[in-house]
């Protein structure tokens, strides 16, 4: 009797974001902070889904909570949505100056 083989989804790997000058991913701001979005970073799936949600670049986002692990809760657009930590590492934000 022949074994079938169970062919497993290969696992995400994570590879470092590059990010450009003064720019930095979304989980390296904290709670308050405010900032621009400049780039998303991954593959068509992740980019269809994350713009469905409002993150395109230009657009601001604020930081509501941050707290070094877990989820982190983001308001775009006036909706609350809650990321994953590598979802946010793949987002690019130019920090906003406080007003």
């Amino acid at each position: 009797m022949k074994r079938r083989h169970h062919f497993r989804k290969p696992r995400l790997k994570h590879h470092p974001v590059r990010t450009q000058p003064g720019q930095i991913t979304l989980s390296d701001l904290q709670a308050g902070e405010k900032g621009l979005l400049t780039e998303v970073s991954g593959g068509r799936g992740m980019l269809e889904r994350i713009t469905s949600l409002g993150f395109v670049p230009g657009t601001e986002v604020c930081i509501l909570q941050n707290l070094g692990h877990g989820p982190i809760i983001v308001r775009v657009h006036d909706a609350r949505i809650a990321l994953g930590r590598e979802i946010a590492r793949r987002i690019q934000i130019r920090r906003k100056d406080h007003e």
